[in-house]
């Protein structure tokens, strides 16, 4: 697993994304953050005030729709990065070009990649960033509420009954999840069970017909307010399941697709739904 852990900056080196180690001496006050989950992060952590430029789409909280742009997770400008003096640019291992985090490396810039796989792992980030910014305690106490949250949700669903679900982030062309996603480890904790959970890719395209055929119990999809209904398309096949039962759950975008503390908003909510289908299944 190549997170961030909980480790004390002064203390012991903090894991990046590679799995490589990443030393840091002081305090961060300068801060840039490569992709608006890490963004959220930081004011999550009490250090918004230290933000000096971000990403494009870094929306959440609003406070951070005024903070400067220096592109967004896959255009960086690196000019613009270096003019800004940040003490700590924080990294979206996956998600950003490794190219232009190398050439931040090598002009001297203190570069922390972070990559988020599991949902623990919004609090191991939290709780590091905390010791980066001088601020442990307040961002433990907030990595801990997550902490108490997630076992609560594995408590909460203990035993239940296991439900297929297809989780859908295009619909064209239709594109989906695995088993290894965040989304998906998540739903895991509340008995659900994602058709496509074996897949290798993280994200992949599949067929209309591949689902219809594995017939899945409930459809899930990050949705936008005021934006047209992902899931209506599947009203065309009502002899699906999950069509039949009206079982086409709508997921607040932003949070359900962001790994942040308002991640677990989200998977209550989807949890929720689950098990409000399982009451139905047995009326």
């Amino acid at each position: 697993m190549a997170s961030a852990t909980s480790m004390a900056a002064d203390e012991d080196p903090l894991l990046q994304a590679d799995g490589s180690v990443f030393h840091f001496e002081g305090t961060a006050t300068r801060i840039i953050t490569l992709s608006p989950h890490l963004t959220e992060i930081v004011y999550a952590a009490g250090a918004g005030d230290r933000l000096v430029a971000t990403v494009e789409y870094s929306n959440y909280p609003e406070a951070a729709i005024e903070v400067p742009r220096i592109g967004d997770a896959f255009r960086i400008d690196v000019e613009r990065i270096i003019t800004l003096r940040p003490d700590l640019v924080i990294a979206w291992g996956s998600g950003n070009p490794q190219a232009a985090v190398e050439q931040l490396r090598s002009l001297g810039v203190p570069v922390w990649s972070v990559e988020i796989d599991e949902p623990e792992e919004i609090a191991d980030v939290l709780e590091s960033l905390g010791h980066l910014i001088g601020q442990a305690e307040p961002a433990r106490s907030a990595s801990m509420e997550i902490r108490r949250r997630l076992t609560a949700l594995s408590h909460q669903y203990d035993g239940v009954e296991t439900l297929r679900y297809f989780y859908q982030i295009g619909s064209r062309p239709l594109f989906t999840i695995n088993g290894n996603h965040l989304i998906s480890q998540g739903l895991d904790r509340c008995g659900g069970r994602n058709i496509f959970s074996q897949e290798p890719g993280l994200a992949f395209q599949v067929s209309y017909e591949s689902v219809i055929v594995a017939d899945p119990d409930a459809l899930f999809a990050p949705w936008q307010e005021d934006s047209p209904k992902p899931l209506d398309t599947w009203q065309e096949w009502p002899s699906m399941k999950a069509v039949r039962q009206q079982a086409l759950f709508l997921l607040p975008a932003d949070p359900v697709s962001r790994a942040t503390p308002r991640f677990l908003d989200s998977l209550e909510l989807a949890c929720k739904l689950l098990h409000q289908l399982r009451g139905r299944e047995t009326e």
